[in-house]
């Protein structure tokens, strides 16, 4: 690991202040990803600022109906906290799905956000990656890439986004509060994360000197009917193959007026399908109206090498968390 210098900051102004002072300086506050980044030589960071200490751990109601989260609420906090039970139950099954006991302990919600992929390559300094550096080449396009997208991917990069709480906020339409030396502003969360393109490097439209200070959400947080389902190797600590996000709002009788289906483990982003959503209005819940959407969202799919089934797999996932959402078994 490289030496780096450590400071710790009072307040939002003094954490950008400290960064303004320090050229490749990085927030830190779980280090949950960082840190293990930063042992591998991928991230050699001049000095690390703590955020830890800042006033971002509330949960609190706001006055249009929806919830403002704050940045350094940490993942467990975040999924057994009373108004996230009762009104978004979507975004705790999902936080519960991921990761540990322990690393939800000390993750905290905006380093959920800026996690980077869990692709084998990126992460073995000895091969090129186009990830750390563009232009070096992407060797999971003909190599190891069981785990990698089938959406959305390009000729430089074929990674995913490794969050499962970011699926469900990218179902719920969260907003992402950020600040920064030009002053404050607002992120719809589908516009947060990029698709690799010709940067796969950059992996949000964050700005390099911008804070994360809050995720908001919206009013509706379709708490009778929803599904995360997350199909993965292994029961236990393990990410997704893919992850589904599903929930809908239904009419007296049983037709969808509203659905809402996001996909992780597929992508270089949480993925989602206006298109294929709208398609769901004014259906029936069977496995029918359910295929086609799934058909719709997984449109333009395609494998690699040693990832052609997860386009079979997302398919029947699509239709099995649909299903559990519309029979309300989330709630159970």
């Amino acid at each position: 690991m490289t030496p780096f210098a450590y400071a710790k900051a009072r307040d939002v102004r003094d954490a950008l202040a400290l960064h303004t002072a320090h050229p490749g300086a990085r927030f830190i506050a779980g280090g949950t990803n960082l840190l293990d980044l930063m042992k591998e030589n991928l991230t050699r960071p001049s000095t690390l600022i703590d955020i830890s200490n800042l006033p971002l751990t509330d949960v609190e109601a706001e006055a249009d109906g929806g919830l403002r989260i704050g940045a350094l609420v940490s993942n467990a906090d975040l999924a057994y906290h009373p108004l996230i039970e009762r009104r978004y139950p979507l975004l705790a099954q999902a936080i519960l799905a991921g990761a540990s006991p322990q690393l939800r302990n000390m993750a905290s919600t905006g380093g959920n956000l800026l996690q980077r992929t869990r692709c084998y390559y990126f992460y073995d300094a000895g091969v090129p990656c186009n990830k750390r550096r563009p232009g070096s080449g992407c060797p999971a396009k003909d190599g190891l890439n069981r785990i990698h997208a089938i959406l959305g991917a390009s000729d430089q990069c074929i990674a995913v986004h490794p969050s499962d709480m970011c699926v469900a906020l990218a179902a719920l339409e969260a907003k992402v509060q950020v600040a920064g030396n030009r002053g404050e502003r607002c992120i719809d969360f589908a516009d947060f994360h990029r698709l690799p393109g010709d940067r796969p490097d950059l992996d949000n439209t964050l700005a390099d000197d911008e804070l994360i200070t809050a995720v908001t959400l919206p009013a509706r947080g379709f708490a009778e009917h929803f599904a995360y389902l997350k199909v993965r190797d292994r029961a236990s600590y393990a990410f997704a193959l893919v992850s589904v996000a599903a929930a809908l709002d239904l009419d007296v009788d049983g037709r969808i007026l509203e659905a809402r289906i996001a996909l992780g483990g597929v992508a270089h982003k949480p993925w989602r399908d206006p298109e294929a959503e709208r398609s769901l209005r004014g259906a029936t819940c069977d496995e029918e109206a359910f295929g086609r959407a799934a058909e719709a969202l997984l449109r333009g799919a395609r494998g690699h090498a040693h990832n052609h089934f997860k386009i079979e797999l997302a398919r029947r996932a699509i239709v099995r968390a649909l299903s559990q959402a519309a029979a309300a078994e989330g709630n159970v």
